[in-house]
């Protein structure tokens, strides 16, 4: 598929996503929403896709919302900004929902709904000189793109709100801290280091991982009986499977597993 923001690829079962709009800071737009919502059902429905790195063209990541387009749509704006978000909202909730584990590298700066979108993905590389700020409230508005759902979870609520209603800037050392990004890298490698991760992740026991993912996520929101009971099902389901069998078999053999 073609697509006017993003590039799009697969290699050895890893999907490689680039944002690519570098002259508009990579900002969220009604056509970066389209164009995310698009690939995301690529991926779902692409069996041969066992991880995904994300990364973005120029020096920032995702500057956040095109506040100049925004200005642009006046009285308009509501309605507008209301279609634009209900994709790009789709977008992260099928990511999300997804067997497949998303590998975000971060160069320059993620703010708004760029730090919103970045705190969706799985994992997340950053490089040394990145900053992260919410900046939303600076602009008069609220946040969005799922952030009051993963930033919270990732931070706590207290940093949530400090980010929030302070509109702080983190440093790459700061968020790694926070428990915002997982690793942080020089900035030339960033691109490498996201896309290596997800090539490893690819190589392991892809079922595995994808369904430790749901376990993860479903665990959140649960009673401590509901998640175990899920975990429960869940692995005794991958024992069974050819994954489970194999996995197990070359720990006691001391040999490299093969996975499907």
């Amino acid at each position: 598929m073609q697509f006017d923001t993003i590039r799009y690829e697969v290699r050895d079962r890893v999907g490689h996503l680039h944002l690519d709009r570098p002259e508009g800071a990579n900002a969220v737009s009604p056509e970066l929403g389209r164009d995310l919502r698009a690939v995301m059902l690529e991926i779902n429905y692409d069996d041969d896709v066992k991880a995904v790195s994300v990364t973005a063209e120029g020096k920032v990541f995702c500057g956040g919302g095109d506040l100049k387009l925004f200005h642009a749509w006046g009285t308009d704006l509501p309605r507008l900004g209301h279609d634009m978000l209900m994709d790009f909202h789709l977008a992260i909730q099928l990511m999300n929902r997804m067997p497949k584990p998303f590998v975000a590298g971060v160069r320059g700066a993620a703010g708004g709904a760029g730090l919103s979108l970045m705190s969706a993905f799985d994992l997340v590389v950053s490089s040394e000189s990145a900053k992260y700020t919410m900046a939303y409230t600076r602009a008069g508005v609220t946040p969005d793109g799922t952030s009051s759902y993963f930033i919270a979870r990732h931070i706590g609520l207290r940093r949530m709100l400090d980010l929030t209603l302070t509109n702080r800037v983190l440093t790459a050392t700061e968020a790694e801290a926070w428990g915002l990004v997982n690793r942080v890298v020089p900035d030339d490698e960033v691109d490498t280091a996201a896309a290596d991760l997800a090539q490893t992740l690819a190589d392991g026991a892809a079922a595995a991982l994808g369904q430790a993912k749901r376990v993860i996520y479903n665990g959140i929101d649960q009673s401590l009986e509901s998640a175990g009971e899920y975990e429960a099902q869940v692995i005794t389901a991958a024992m069974g499977s050819h994954d489970g069998q194999e996995g197990i078999a070359a720990f006691v053999e001391k040999r490299t597993p093969e996975f499907d």
